[in-house]
């Protein structure tokens, strides 16, 4: 379990699991989420909220860990931009720890 900074001052926390970042890793939930100048805003976090909307009213809406997701972090009463920072930051250093896994059937490096 990891806890994110919800806010500057560092009274409020989010507590993310494992589960939280596989399923933002399997519905690749920050991909192209953040502009190109790097900032996070409140605009940025709607975007995710609509992302996440969107499947929940899809046929991916019946995954409960995407619920979880939704109920425990992305829609926090806590949850705001400086977050949203923290909680991109955790997920850059958690993919970096984990295993490497070949995705590109060519690539037969030993």
């Amino acid at each position: 379990m990891y806890k994110i900074q919800a806010n500057p001052t560092g009274t409020r926390n989010i507590e993310v699991s494992d589960a939280h970042l596989n399923t933002i890793e399997k519905y690749q939930l920050l991909r192209d989420l953040v502009d190109s100048n790097g900032i996070v805003n409140e605009d940025v976090l709607d975007k995710l909220r609509y992302n996440v909307r969107s499947l929940l009213e899809s046929e991916a809406g019946k995954d409960k860990n995407l619920l979880d997701l939704c109920l425990d972090v992305i829609y926090n009463s806590n949850m705001k931009a400086f977050g949203l920072q923290k909680l991109t930051d955790l997920y850059k250093n958690w993919k970096v720890k984990q295993p490497a896994t070949c995705e590109d059937p060519l690539d037969v490096t030993d």
